[in-house]
Order: structure tokens, then C-alpha cells, then sequence
């Protein structure tokens, strides 16, 4: 059961830019997405836009160009960007919005300040990524977010498998960065079985990942 707000009940505003904005006023973090699902199902528009007007942040999910905002009010303010691409990410992070506002989707994908950026090749877009984290720490937290997505541990327990069933075609932005990363951190990677997707990557356990692994478990 999701954490009532509190104080609650919370507003929200839903836009899609064509006046006939939706205001609600909801209990807790699953209502506000059980609304706002039923907003988005119901309208085709490229962009949707998800305003906390008493915090001051705001969420702009933009289907038609793959991308993905974060609004937050304050002196400067700031706004970051995200590429999506996969459709089934758009729902997932109005959740993570209603639940904890800007804050919550930290670790939701790849975030930038400039939004030409975006524009870049997904490799270069990882390697970017990766280069701004620059210890040990901060790198074991962002290969850990990565797994968390879309990992599994394989049946011996003796590799941790990223971006499982994937095709090479997916996440290649994502891939880049853990690529570097986990050559950043002297992570042992290992072939993928014959059998295994093209698009995942198989590395040794590690006792310095084991801990921020759980928590994603």
C-alpha cells in the first residue's frame, strides 16, 4: 500500500497543452498514478505534463521526440533531460514523480543538463555519462542502478548478468556507461554464454557490489 501523503491531500496538474488541463487532488502517490494513467491512456499528444505547483516541480514526459523531463523551481532553476527509448518507460516514471518528487528519479536512466546532448550517439552519450563519475563510491551506486533496471543474478552465483534477454540493440547508451565503469572499477568481465542475448553483459561477482546490489533486489 503506498505512503499517504503528508501532508495530504496532495494537488497535481495534468496537461497536454490544449487548455482542457486536469487537476486532481489525491491521498497518496498510487492514486495520483492511477489518474494520471488514465489521462495519459486517453489522449494522443506529444507531450504531457505533470505539474506539483506547491513544490515547484514539474515532470514533461514527451513521446513523440523519446524524451523525458525534470523541472525544478529555485534560483537558478533546473531542468534535465532524459532519452527514453522504450515506451514502457513513460508510466514508470510519473510513478517515481508522484512518489518522491524531482528527488525520485535520480536513478531512473541517464539524466543531462544540456539537452543537445541527447542528440549524441547512445555510446557517446555513456561514455559521457560515465566520465563525470569519478570515484569508486558513486560508480559502485550507477553500475548498481544499472543492474537494478534490468539484471539478474545467473543460477551459480557466480555472475552478476546485466541487461538480461536484451538485444544489442537495446540500451546502448546505458551499456556504454557500464562498460566504462566496471573497467573503472576493475570488474572482471567474462564471455556471455552461446545461449545468452546479444545485448548482455556478464561480469564476475564482486564483493565491493554485493552490498549495493541487495538493495536492489
Amino acid at each position: 500500500m503506498a505512503r499517504p501523503y503528508d501532508p495530504g491531500p496532495k494537488q497535481f496538474v495534468f496537461a497536454v497543452g490544449d487548455g482542457n488541463d486536469q487537476q486532481v487532488s489525491v491521498s497518496d502517490p498510487q492514486e495520483a498514478y492511477v489518474a494520471f494513467s488514465a489521462f495519459f491512456r486517453g489522449r494522443d499528444s506529444d507531450t504531457y505534463t505533470i505539474n506539483d505547483e506547491l513544490s515547484g516541480q514539474s515532470l514533461v514526459l514527451m513521446p513523440g521526440q523519446g524524451v523525458i523531463t525534470r523541472i525544478k523551481d529555485g534560483d537558478p532553476p533546473r531542468s534535465e533531460y532524459l532519452r527514453v527509448d522504450r515506451a514502457n518507460r513513460y508510466l514508470p516514471s510519473a510513478m517515481l514523480f508522484f512518489e518522491n518528487g524531482y528527488a525520485g528519479l535520480r536513478h531512473f536512466g541517464q539524466w543531462f543538463s544540456d539537452r543537445a546532448d541527447l542528440d549524441a550517439s547512445p555510446e557517446t552519450r555513456g561514455a559521457a555519462r560515465a566520465a563525470t563519475i569519478t570515484t569508486e563510491a558513486a560508480a559502485i551506486k550507477e553500475v548498481a542502478r544499472i543492474w537494478g533496471d534490468s539484471g539478474c543474478v545467473d543460477p551459480s552465483d557466480q555472475f552478476y548478468v546485466f541487461f538480461d534477454s536484451h538485444g544489442v540493440d537495446d540500451d546502448r547508451a546505458e551499456r556504454a556507461e557500464l562498460l566504462r565503469l566496471i573497467e573503472f572499477l576493475g570488474v572482471e568481465r567474462v564471455d556471455a554464454p552461446a545461449e545468452a542475448a546479444g545485448g548482455e553483459v556478464w561480469v564476475r561477482t564482486d564483493t565491493r557490489l554485493d552490498a549495493e546490489f541487495a538493495r536492489w533486489l
